[in-house]
């Protein structure tokens, strides 16, 4: 068997006749299935023009950018963390949040505001979807510390503590 290794003539036959395969492949099985590679993406597509369609009559303010260029004003912890509790079906009563004054860091001159938001009785699907949509919705606003503490005899019931730092 190691002696056809070493046999040259199986590479002057076997080499041209992958070189010669090759570009039938591409004809025969590649290009085709890049075809219908491309058809799924642009019906993937259209799908999601309407959905996008649908989140911009719900919700138009998204069109808004929020990122670091707004004023302080616009930026609210008390509003902004209920309103976002609300989409993510998290009631008044499972969250607090204690929010100080805004202040002036010396070191990157910019105005921040550190806010500690509890969540309580929430299971990781809420939660992940309130952290998500919360920095989805303020990319200024960064999550600094997340503690999860599981609630004993509920299964998926969890007390999740976040420490929120928001630059102006």
């Amino acid at each position: 068997m190691k002696e056809i290794y070493r046999n040259p003539t199986l590479y002057y036959v076997l080499v041209p006749i992958i070189v010669a395969l090759w570009p039938l492949l591409v004809w025969a099985v590649y290009l085709p299935r890049a075809d219908k590679g491309l058809g799924t993406e642009q019906k993937q597509y259209m799908a999601a023009q309407e959905v996008i369609e649908e989140i911009l009559t719900l919700d138009p303010a998204r069109l808004e950018s929020r990122g670091g260029d707004t004023d302080g004003a616009e930026f609210d912890y008390v509003t902004d963390v209920g309103e976002i509790a609300r989409l993510c079906e998290i009631s008044p009563r499972d969250y607090e949040l204690r929010s100080k004054k805004a202040k002036d860091s010396k070191a990157k001159g910019q105005k921040t505001q550190n806010c500690n938001v509890v969540l309580r009785a929430v299971d990781i699907t809420r939660f992940a979807k309130f952290l998500s949509t919360i920095q989805l919705r303020w990319p200024s606003l960064q999550c600094d510390r997340i503690v999860l503490t599981k609630q004993r005899g509920l299964p998926d019931t969890w007390k999740v503590n976040l420490d929120f730092k928001y630059y102006y």
